[in-house]
């Protein structure tokens, strides 16, 4: 049966559509987010309350939602489950439905008297308010320190979960006394955050608004329970007040803030182009860009590298067209350029005889399907370098930081390039030196589709202690390919041909594999980069001696 699918409460009045995960067609599951929606307070992830086929979208990008409103028509799974109604008992209403004693014109004079010598020393314990269901969020960011004034409805920090990324605001005005949380902290509804001492007017009102016992008892107060020690961020590492204070002013969602956070952006530096000049990710994009622009053109000021290419107007000579490049492609070139300006670079060449090798492959063809794989070279080139980075450790290094050190790596992750429609992706695959043949033929066609599909974490393409670039399906008999740093060295292969080789009394057709090493000269002299390109060859024209 078909439902129709509405906005939940979302506890912050109203959300623009900033992402859609799904589409129509689409198979969900009960809990999987569908869109997320932004406020100048947070930002959150709507999920699916059922499982089933989405029939129709109702809303689309950019567009205002509140709860109540249409999301999308949902073919459910199955027969729809009742909800009942029930009601908690509700300490609030209780107390709200139970008369309250009266009291005498004294009592009352004197509870007002010592309301009034309180006033200005009412220390108010600020609480995390409900946050929903999903149990605890992280502090992310922490907009106020100890001796900052606050006013009621300033964000005090913003808290992040799994679904959502929320400011939480300060519910009266004054002055911040104490801090009771940490940056990455997690906490959850109800925890001790703040310890805030109001103003006079605010904590007059909350005086007057708190309950007044019938009589005076003269048993002793409840001690109230002890908060946490309070954890203050390091003075080395926290923003400084005014900093704080002139980001938290930025009008820009958690979304936005988040992402300033990963560039190590200052939210107060950035233009806004959006309504009421709200910081939009665009902004922050652009604002980056900027920034590396001027860098790049004072490094050149400054004699650290040759001057710029001088600007052309093509046009002049003929039609043009200018076709943007993709962000991966843009990744990819900076990446690229950062490594070339960086690394000194020397390439050593060296053919290998496979002829064996490429038999043993072919005899192998029927148990390589058997397991499910196709066994290319890739798997055996795999296996050979994992075993010479055990053998010549510098090449399982990385030139530490102060340049007077190697970093020597007791793991052998290997990266291999892939080119995909959108640029080059190295996926890393992990423990090369622990798996057999068909494991690494599976894991690398896995990782490898991955990539072409643009399914590939972070983490695939994290961790590589050495690179291999094939293109030996294109063609070609040697190329140059540049250092992947902080990695020290990388293999090219080209494509493996036919070639007459001398044997001591004729020539015999062999398959020759060309390959090419590129490496970093501070950490390789040319003796090892040599010694390892022959042991190479060696290993792959006789396969078996890996398993000595």
């Amino acid at each position: 049966m078909s439902e129709l699918i509405r906005v939940p409460d979302i506890g912050t009045g109203e959300g623009e559509v900033i992402e859609l995960f799904v589409k129509v067609g689409d198979r969900i599951e009960a809990e999987q987010s569908l869109l997320t929606l932004e406020s100048d307070k947070a930002s959150m992830e709507i999920p699916a309350p059922k499982a089933g086929v989405i029939k129709s979208l109702a809303v689309k990008l950019g567009d205002r939602l509140k709860e109540g409103d249409d999301l999308l028509e949902l073919e459910v799974d199955g027969e729809p489950v009742a909800v009942s109604e029930t009601t908690d008992s509700n300490p609030e209403i209780v107390a709200a439905s139970t008369p309250v004693p009266a009291v005498s014109a004294g009592a009352a004079a004197s509870i007002a008297s010592v309301a009034e010598v309180a006033a200005e020393n009412i220390i108010e314990d600020i609480h995390v308010p409900d946050i929903g269901s999903s149990g605890k969020a992280r502090v992310i960011e922490l907009l106020v320190a100890v001796g900052d004034q606050v006013t009621e409805e300033q964000s005090l920090l913003t808290l992040e979960s799994d679904k959502a990324s929320m400011e939480i605001p300060s519910p009266v005005s004054g002055e911040v006394v104490e801090v009771l949380v940490r940056l990455d902290a997690e906490v959850g509804t109800g925890d001790l955050i703040f310890k805030v001492k109001v103003a006079q007017a605010a904590s007059s009102q909350v005086v007057a608004a708190a309950p007044v016992a019938p009589t005076v008892s003269a048993a002793p107060v409840a001690a109230a329970p002890k908060p946490s020690p309070a954890v203050s961020v390091a003075p080395e590492t926290a923003p400084t007040p005014d900093q704080r204070k002139k980001t938290a002013a930025v009008h820009a969602g958690p979304a936005v803030r988040k992402l300033a956070r990963e560039f190590g952006v200052d939210l107060s530096l950035v233009s806004g182009s959006g309504p009421n000049q709200r910081v939009m990710k665009e902004d922050v994009h652009a604002y980056v860009q900027s920034v590396l622009s001027k860098q790049t053109h004072a490094a050149v000021e400054q004699g650290s590298g040759i001057a710029p290419i001088p600007a052309v107007d093509f046009a002049r000579f003929g039609e043009i067209e200018e076709v943007a490049m993709t962000r991966l492609q843009q990744v990819g070139a900076m990446n690229l350029h950062r490594s070339w300006l960086n690394v000194p670079h020397v390439t050593q060449f060296e053919s290998a005889d496979i002829t064996e090798l490429e038999a043993f492959r072919v005899g192998q063809k029927a148990v390589a399907e058997k397991a499910g794989v196709k066994l290319t070279i890739l798997p055996f080139l795999l296996k050979a370098c994992a075993h010479l980075l055990q053998e010549m450790p510098d090449f399982n290094s990385s030139l530490a930081p102060s340049g007077k050190a190697l970093i020597r790596k007791k793991y052998v992750h290997l990266g291999f390039a892939v080119d995909t429609p959108e640029g080059l992706l190295v996926p890393v695959i992990r423990d090369v030196n622990q798996k057999s043949l068909l494991q690494l033929a599976a894991e690398a066609a896995e990782l490898a589709d991955k990539a072409r599909n643009k399914k590939l974490t972070a983490e695939q393409m994290q961790g590589a202690c050495f690179t291999i670039s094939s293109l030996g399906h294109i063609g070609g008999t040697g190329f140059t390919p540049i250092v992947n740093a902080p990695e020290v060295a990388i293999l090219g292969v080209s494509r493996a041909t036919m070639q007459p080789v001398w044997n001591g009394e004729d020539f015999a057709p062999r398959l020759i594999l060309p390959l090419s090493l590129s490496y970093d000269h501070r950490v390789i002299n040319g003796a090892a980069a040599a010694h390892f390109t022959r042991r190479l060859s060696e290993l792959l024209a006789e396969i078996r001696s890996l398993l000595l």
